[in-house]
C-alpha cells in the first residue's frame, strides 16, 4: 500500500498525498520521507503564526487568489486544537479560510495537541511530502500562540507574527521571544482604532532591542488593506535558510518521541512507580528507554 501512495503523490494524486500525510501525522512512515534527501525544488515555507483571535485563517484565505493569480500553486497547513474525543483537528481550517479553491490549493488541518509550541506533530515530514507533490507554496499556521511559542522557526522560511491593535497586549511586544523571531510582523484588522499607534509601538520596540529591523505592515482582511504589500513582501524577502538546523527542531523531535513511548501501556506502571516515589526521574527516563528496546538517550 505504501508504495502505491508514493507513485501517487509523484504523479499528483491528491488522494494519495492526503493519506500520506495522515500516515506521516500518526508517525508512520517517518523514516521513509526523511530518507527522500533535499527537494528538486524546494517550497517556499512561510510560517503565519500569533495569538489566539488574531485573524490567521482569514488571512491566509486572503492571501490564496492572489497567490493563485501570480501562478503559485500552494498547500495549506492548519495546525488546529486536538480534539479530545478524536484526536483529530477541532477545527477545519479549509471552512474559515472561505477562498475558492483549485486544483492548485490545498487545505489541510493537522492536530497538536496542548503544549506541543502550536505546531503538530511531525510537521517537517508533512512539509516534505508536499514538497514532494511539487507545491510552489506551502504556508503554515500555527494554533494561538503565546510569546514562548517559536519552534515553528526550525521548519519555515520565514515567520510571519501577526499581531492586533487595541488588545492591551503592547508593554508585551517588547520581552515576547516569538517577536524576536519574526521576520516580518503584521498589524493585522488595520481597519480597527490604533493600528497605527500599535506599528508605532512595535517599531519602537525592535529599536529598543538591538537587533535587526524587521518590516512591520499594515493589513486588514476585512478591507484588503495592505494584502498586495504583503505578498510582495513574502516573495521578496530573503528565506533565513534554517529549516532543520534550528534547537527548536531537535527539542521538537525529543518531545513527539517522549510522547509516543509515554503511550506505550507498559508506560502506566513506570508513571505509578515514578509517582509514588520509588524511582527518581532519571530512573524512570532510563525504563522508559528500555520498554522499546531502544538505547539508553
Amino acid at each position: 500500500m505504501p508504495e502505491s501512495l508514493w507513485e501517487g503523490v509523484r504523479r499528483r494524486d491528491r488522494r494519495a498525498l492526503a493519506r500520506l500525510i495522515s500516515r506521516a501525522a500518526r508517525g508512520q512512515e517517518i523514516d521513509t520521507i526523511r530518507q527522500l534527501g533535499p527537494p528538486q525544488k524546494p517550497a517556499r515555507v512561510i510560517a503565519i503564526t500569533g495569538s489566539g483571535g488574531v485573524g490567521k485563517s482569514s488571512l491566509i484565505g486572503k492571501l490564496i487568489e492572489p497567490l493563485r493569480q501570480r501562478g503559485r500553486t500552494v498547500a495549506i497547513l492548519a495546525c488546529d486544537p486536538e480534539s479530545p474525543l478524536t484526536g483529530g483537528a477541532l477545527l477545519g481550517d479549509r471552512f474559515r479560510m472561505g477562498a475558492a479553491l483549485d486544483d492548485g490549493v490545498y487545505i489541510r488541518s493537522l492536530a497538536a495537541c496542548s503544549g506541543r509550541q502550536a505546531i503538530a506533530d511531525h510537521l517537517d515530514a508533512v512539509i516534505r511530502l508536499c514538497e514532494e507533490y511539487g507545491f510552489d507554496w506551502i504556508i503554515v499556521e500555527t494554533v494561538g500562540a503565546g510569546q514562548g511559542d517559536t519552534a515553528v522557526r526550525a521548519w519555515a522560511d520565514l515567520v510571519v507574527l501577526l499581531l492586533q491593535p487595541e488588545t492591551g497586549d503592547e508593554l508585551q511586544w517588547e520581552k515576547a521571544g516569538v517577536l524576536e523571531v519574526a521576520d516580518l510582523i503584521v498589524i493585522h484588522k488595520a481597519d480597527l482604532p490604533g493600528a497605527d499607534r500599535a506599528a508605532q509601538q512595535v517599531r519602537a520596540a525592535l529599536e529598543l532591542a538591538g537587533g535587526t529591523i524587521v518590516p512591520v505592515i499594515l493589513v486588514s482582511s476585512r478591507t484588503g488593506k495592505g494584502i498586495a504589500e504583503l505578498l510582495d513582501a513574502l516573495e521578496s524577502l530573503p528565506s533565513k535558510s534554517r529549516r532543520g538546523d534550528d534547537v527548536h527542531a531537535f527539542l521538537n523531535e525529543a518531545q513527539q518521541e517522549l510522547h509516543r513511548r509515554l503511550r506505550d501501556p507498559a508506560a502506566t506502571s513506570l508513571l505509578a512507580l515514578w509517582r509514588s516515589g520509588r524511582i527518581d526521574i532519571h530512573e524512570a527516563l532510563r525504563r522508559l528507554w528500555e520498554l522499546t528496546g531502544s538505547p539508553q538517550p
